[in-house]
């Protein structure tokens, strides 16, 4: 739903650059949103056709704004409302950090055994043990 006047901190919450508005506020606090390379308040007013550079933990973004929106709506619509103008430097290394990166989180059915795994394995190395039912 359109706005007429809205704030900077609870637009990128709704086009989710950020998690919660609280982060987008803290992110405006701390100097990560610039509007013509100055540090921008979270109560600014957000005009049509502005370009802000906002850093947020995934990339540095440059976004322009292409439309006003109040409420937090699903990714697929919200991506409408604004246009990512980020430099490709800036593209190729996020590319870059994301194939170094490694989340620790392992691949589904690979590393530790699953139950009926375990059980099989410890049946082969315990046979003398009635099966359990």
């Amino acid at each position: 739903m359109p706005a007429e006047k809205l704030r900077i901190d609870k637009y990128l919450w709704s086009i989710r650059l950020f998690k919660t508005r609280s982060l987008a506020t803290e992110a405006c606090d701390s100097g990560k949103v610039k509007w013509n390379g100055l540090n921008v308040k979270p109560a600014k007013a957000v005009n049509l056709l502005e370009e802000y550079e906002v850093k947020t933990s995934a990339k540095k973004w440059r976004i322009k704004v292409t439309g006003l929106l109040a409420n937090r709506i699903q990714y697929a619509e919200a991506i409408k409302y604004y246009e990512d103008i980020t430099p490709p430097e800036e593209m190729e290394r996020v590319k870059f950090q994301a194939a170094a990166f490694h989340t620790g989180k392992r691949l589904s059915k690979v590393g530790r055994p699953t139950k009926k795994q375990k059980r099989d394995i410890d049946d082969f190395m315990d046979p003398g043990q009635p099966a359990a039912e």
